[in-house]
């Protein structure tokens, strides 16, 4: 249900979703901007989904994709039928500081609350992964709300592992919330 919070060189693809839109999957231009602001802030509003807390400008979101790592990934899903970004997705290398985990990329994925459970992040993830290895990355990372159920469940789908569980490491509105650390090898 949208809105609803669970308690417990670049290859395009184009596919069509259970609800026959035929969505793309091609890599982020500044233009997307405002699309993916579109997505976010109700995600970020919805206060039960991610560690974000303040909503995204446009004008923060455009510097963030024209400074963003020249060795990351950045894919936006489009629904075709109006252009509407209803996806996306981010790989980066996990830290800068260091050589030794530049094989490790952290992974962030977001659907638009009214177009989940239509295949959207599989899309994003199919197109993403296969970007991770040709860039030399072996492994991602990431860590998920543990009252973020749906999400998790995602990432178990696409192959990811629960590798321990970070206690009380958010704090969204004055109320811990615990991280489940996931990982997955390529």
């Amino acid at each position: 249900m949208p809105g609803a919070c669970w308690s417990t060189g670049t290859p395009i693809i184009t596919c069509v979703s259970s609800v026959s839109s035929a969505i793309r999957i091609r890599p982020v231009t500044p233009d997307d901007a405002a699309g993916i602001v579109a997505v976010m802030n109700p995600i970020i509003a919805a206060r039960c989904y991610t560690v974000f807390d303040a909503p995204f400008t446009v004008d923060a979101e455009r510097a963030f994709i024209a400074g963003f790592s020249a060795r990351g990934i950045f894919h936006v899903a489009v629904d075709e039928r109006d252009g509407r970004v209803v996806g996306l997705q981010n790989l980066e290398p996990v830290v800068n500081y260091t050589r030794a985990m530049d094989h490790v990329a952290s992974i962030g994925t977001y659907v638009d609350l009214n177009r989940r459970r239509e295949g959207i992040a599989g899309r994003l993830f199919a197109a993403s992964l296969a970007r991770a290895r040709e860039r030399g990355f072996e492994k991602l990372f990431t860590m998920v709300r543990a009252d973020n159920a749906a999400a998790l469940q995602t990432y178990v789908r696409q192959g990811f592992v629960i590798v321990g569980m970070a206690k009380r490491h958010t704090k969204i509105d004055g109320a811990y919330v615990d991280e489940v650390l996931i990982e997955r090898f390529l």
